[in-house]
């Protein structure tokens, strides 16, 4: 464990974050590091249960107790190493995951977890920054060809892990550059392009080989593919987007979140937009939806200048503070507030929308009405409206941040075969990951549905391993 007395020696300690004046006024990251003695600090609150609950709560199965008391003892290197034996991107989920782990830790009994996902982080950091990160070159290559679709976080730790296990590995992606929602939904405040692009050089210097502007089911066939390939991962998400299918949908300035969060990263990234541009400059912003992809659209329209901005939700407002003895180590359904909303945003629960007001086919604000939630005797929970509890919420941009379906299934997957789950999901089990077609894979959301970073990490690896199988009779690669 990391010392004795540590929990209760040392507080949680987190990353702090610049004054809201100073960051809404650019799109970089703006937290700032702790020290190293700090960290040691951190580390040491570590009990090293005797079931480490932490673990259950990772999906990566991240071993933190032995790099959290690495860290104590300031033997960096070594809880790097430890840390990339099960995850290939630390330096993504150090940033983005929302620490399903930290909910799980014991400490979190006290509302006082081990600050897990910092130590997480400055491990990777202090590797890059110390050279110790490096391509791992296979020695034996097996004259196998597989080929990945779609390059988010599933399909970056599918290949590679395939390339470390000596397979030639191609990465077909329909955009310009690399990463999936890593690259075009995630805000620059939240994850710099740069360190996604520092994770690439790595890996197609272990021979990866990257082809983007290529959308495989268009500029290659489905037949074409599974010809030249041994095998296919399918690993390109779920960007089906849930519409709200109201009357006045069609007014302008309604629009899906994903196509207002990834012009403002080409934006940044100087990359061309080849349609109309959404802005929220000067605009009354309204945000549909209550999740992180919501929360993504208020820190951007913040930092665009917006007039105002409201994100509403048709569930109800969760607790401030969970129950701990019903929900723990489990992750609890509580308040969460976001960097984003502490910027500036008004926030409210228990909302429906029905209908879009516009005026000149633009639109100008949404009707909308209060509603309850009650369980019926069979402990079901359905949703009524409140009578008489109708309003108006002005609005000149409405962002849709409601979730997705399922995968894009025209083109490449209809043109596959492949079948799907009852959610519309390519279908495969988990651990096998195989599809309705022989030699054809899917991990990620496009077979999980919409998830985490770190689940679509964990399913890439897990993936991986079982095509090498598939190809080879067995495996080295670590799985799950």
């Amino acid at each position: 464990m990391g010392k004795p007395t540590g929990f209760k020696e040392f507080r949680r300690q987190t990353p702090s974050y610049a004054p809201v004046r100073e960051r809404i006024s650019h799109f970089n990251e703006f937290s700032e590091d702790l020290s190293d003695k700090e960290l040691q600090n951190q580390g040491a609150r570590c009990m090293d249960c005797g079931i480490p609950f932490c673990h259950g709560g990772c999906p990566v199965d991240n071993i933190i107790p032995d790099w959290n008391h690495m860290a104590f003892q300031g033997r960096w290197r070594e809880g790097l190493q430890n840390l990339h034996s099960t995850n290939n991107f630390p330096e993504f989920t150090g940033r983005v995951c929302p620490a399903p782990c930290e909910a799980a830790c014991t400490l979190n009994l006290t509302d006082e977890p081990v600050s897990i996902k910092t130590i997480e982080y400055a491990l990777v950091e202090k590797g890059w920054n110390e050279g110790w990160i490096r391509p791992q070159i296979p020695i034996t290559k097996t004259g196998k060809r597989v080929a990945v679709i779609g390059a988010g976080p599933a399909g970056l730790a599918a290949s590679q892990q395939l390339a470390r296990a000596g397979h030639s590995v191609v990465l077909f992606e329909k955009n310009s550059r690399f990463g999936g929602l890593l690259r075009y939904g995630i805000p620059d405040f939240k994850l710099e392009k740069w360190i996604i692009d520092r994770r690439i050089s790595q890996m197609q210097a272990e021979g990866v080989e990257f082809r983007p502007n290529t959308n495989v089911g268009v500029d290659i066939t489905a037949k074409q593919l599974l010809k030249d390939f041994d095998a296919v991962v399918l690993s390109g998400g779920s960007e089906k987007p849930r519409d709200l299918p109201i009357e006045g949908r069609d007014l302008k300035g309604v629009h899906f979140a994903m196509d207002f969060l990834s012009q403002q990263n080409k934006r940044n990234a100087d990359e061309t937009i080849n349609v109309d541009e959404i802005l929220a400059s000067g605009k009354n912003v309204l945000v549909i939806g209550g999740g992180d992809t919501g929360s993504d659209c208020v820190g951007t329209s913040i930092r665009q200048s917006a007039n105002s901005v409201k994100q509403i939700e048709i569930m109800p407002k969760p607790p401030e503070k969970e129950n701990k003895g019903t929900t723990w180590p489990n992750w609890p359904n509580k308040l969460r507030s976001s960097s984003s909303h502490e910027e500036g945003c008004e926030r409210d629960w228990n909302i429906i929308s029905k209908k879009f007001i516009g005026k000149n086919c633009q639109v100008s604000g949404v009707e909308a009405a209060r509603v309850e939630w009650k369980q019926d005797d069979k402990g079901n929970w359905n949703m009524e409206e409140v009578a008489g509890s109708e309003f108006f919420i002005h609005a000149d941009l409405v962002f849709l941040a409601m979730g997705f379906v399922h995968p894009v299934q025209e083109g490449l997957l209809n043109g596959l075969g492949v079948e799907y789950d009852g959610r519309g999901n390519v279908k495969a089990e988990m651990d096998v990951f195989k599809t309705s077609v022989d030699k054809v894979f899917a991990a990620g959301d496009m077979r999980r549905g919409q998830s985490l970073v770190v689940w679509a990490i964990r399913e890439g690896r897990a993936c991986a391993k079982a095509v090498d199988e598939y190809l080879m009779g067995e495996s080295t690669l670590a799985g799950y």
